[in-house]
């Protein structure tokens, strides 16, 4: 028994229809209703699965977990870029710190130097006159004294010139700053310098060495 047969379908007939087709494509839409090609996402998908392969199979959620973790890699290598940038910059800093330590104590042995050299050139002229001195006492013990009273004034003239200050002269009024009081002796008025046993020296506001002295106070 034969059947009817229907009629036969063209090639055209087989063919899906352009709507057919495009809505069997997968389309990415955007906020503002344009379709946005899927492009980047495809070629990141497809550098996973180059560089590890068998990741073609991640769902939506495991890919977004891997890129995230891709981020945080190159930032990582970022931070241990400035890590080593940073650790240069000390390392520079360290040594020209050093060099400007060195420097700086270079400078302050000069200064001493130039110091003990200026203090040493004043003091020879005051001991070829205390050997002069010595000389002409020997031979005259009367020339002795003057010699060395000669002596002592120069001395004082050295250290003036190197900025000393004379300080605990009989009939100053006594100042702790500057005096320190060996005795107390009864006088006609308080806090007067009747003896000096050891001159002091000054510079400036700072004390070099007190003037060891003997004091009045009223009975």
């Amino acid at each position: 028994m034969f059947r009817k047969r229907g009629p036969k379908m063209t090639d055209d007939q087989h063919k899906p229809t352009a709507e057919a087709t495009d809505t069997d494509r997968t389309k990415t839409v955007g906020e503002d209703g344009l379709d946005i090609p899927d492009t980047e996402t495809d070629n990141m998908q497809e550098d996973l699965e180059t560089e590890f392969p068998g990741m073609d199979g991640l769902d939506e959620g495991m890919l977004g977990q891997v890129q995230e973790m891709m981020a945080k890699l190159e930032r990582a290598d970022e931070l241990e870029k400035e890590n080593t940038e940073l650790k240069g910059r000390l390392a520079r800093l360290a040594a020209d710190f050093e060099n400007y330590r060195r420097r700086t104590q270079e400078d302050v042995a000069a200064a001493q130097g130039q110091g003990v050299s200026r203090a040493a050139e004043a003091l020879m002229p005051v001991y070829d006159d205390m050997d002069r001195a010595v000389t002409m006492g020997a031979a005259d013990p009367a020339k002795l004294i003057p010699g060395m009273q000669a002596v002592q004034g120069k001395i004082l003239t050295v250290f003036s010139g190197l900025g000393l200050e004379v300080t605990g002269k009989e009939g100053e009024a006594f100042d702790p700053r500057w005096h320190e009081a060996l005795q107390v002796v009864p006088g006609d008025e308080d806090d007067v310098i009747v003896q000096v046993y050891q001159l002091g020296f000054r510079m400036g506001d700072r004390l070099v060495r007190p003037a060891r002295v003997v004091v009045s106070k009223k009975g």
